[in-house]
């Protein structure tokens, strides 16, 4: 949500009683759907906002909840936009103390309910993975600066299948913070990609603007290049499971584990993969799991088993 719609929305909030989504959605020239996700969004971030639905339904703020964002500072109304983050996040990005200040300013002024706690009572966010690393590399809130620069970035960046560090030079949209890592989003010779942070090595703004893709804007770029990773799958490993491990398999492979069958102690299950050598994400499993197909898979494992054994001999 942009801050111009995030704030237009509140104003309609605040300035009628009771709106239908349909008239939300022609006031800020956007479609339904989209007006639901931002009022979904507010409920989620605390704002006292109700949705019903059905024929006399509509949006309303709740008693009581009338919302003060007239003593928001630009650079408030900016960091309050941003969603997703948990606290530790916004103070990487420098922007710890202006977000607690505008998400105080904007709270409800009203008592919570004797039946209800308030919500920031009962849940907390910590988007760290399990087991993470303590940050490395490129600091969040100095490369987010430069990136409002609206320039070229030349950046010396490590992949991972590299031996050192290389430059190239990139036009960048922003940043992505996804599963507890940051990551610049930005096209190179026009085409989008993702750079971890971590392996940023360095970097310096150009003095040339930056060329950006006609129409694009970040959220775009983010959701093309997740939806992509996230279902691309040109080999489909197929294997026999033991069934005790399947809650494992599940936390370990995601979105990418398909389960086909069961009988009795032992799943059959399809793994999407990006390439054959992602066989090896199998390896935790040992004995547990049996590649049934494609050959080459098979071939493979056996290979890496072989020469895992011969280390231990």
């Amino acid at each position: 949500m942009t801050p111009d719609r995030f704030f237009s929305l509140l104003l309609a909030l605040q300035t009628r009683e009771v709106v239908t989504a349909a008239d939300l959605a022609e006031q800020l020239g956007v479609s339904v759907r989209t007006v639901l996700r931002d009022l979904r969004w507010l409920q989620e971030a605390g704002f006292p906002v109700l949705v019903e639905r059905g024929r006399w339904g509509g949006v309303r703020l709740l008693p009581g909840g009338a919302l003060d964002t007239s003593r928001l500072t630009p650079a408030e109304r900016d960091h309050l936009v941003l969603h997703g983050l948990d606290d530790e996040q916004r103070h990487q990005l420098g922007a710890g103390t202006e977000s607690r200040r505008a998400r105080a300013k904007v709270a409800a002024r009203r008592q919570p309910t004797a039946s209800r706690l308030p919500i920031s009572a009962v849940v907390v966010t910590d988007n760290r993975p399990w087991f993470g690393r303590d940050a490395e590399g490129a600091d969040p809130s100095a490369v987010v600066g430069d990136v409002r620069r609206g320039v070229r970035l030349r950046i010396r960046y490590r992949r991972s299948e590299d031996a050192g560090p290389a430059w190239q030079v990139v036009d960048p949209y922003g940043l992505l913070a996804k599963a507890g890592r940051w990551y610049l989003v930005a096209d190179r010779s026009g085409v989008p990609r993702l750079y971890a942070l971590e392996r940023l090595v360095d970097w310096r703004p150009m003095r040339v603007p930056r060329r950006l893709r006609p129409g694009t804007t970040l959220a775009d770029v983010v959701a093309e290049l997740t939806s992509r990773w996230e279902t691309t799958g040109a080999v489909r490993i197929h294997a026999r499971l033991a069934a005790r491990q399947l809650d494992r398999a599940r936390r370990i492979l995601g979105s990418r584990l398909t389960v086909r069958s069961r009988e009795g102690e032992e799943v059959t299950i399809t793994v999407a993969c990006r390439e054959v050598e992602d066989v090896r994400q199998l390896l935790p499993f040992a004995d547990d799991l049996v590649v049934t197909a494609p050959p080459e898979a098979r071939d493979r494992i056996r290979e890496l088993a072989t020469r895992t054994l011969h280390r231990y001999a």
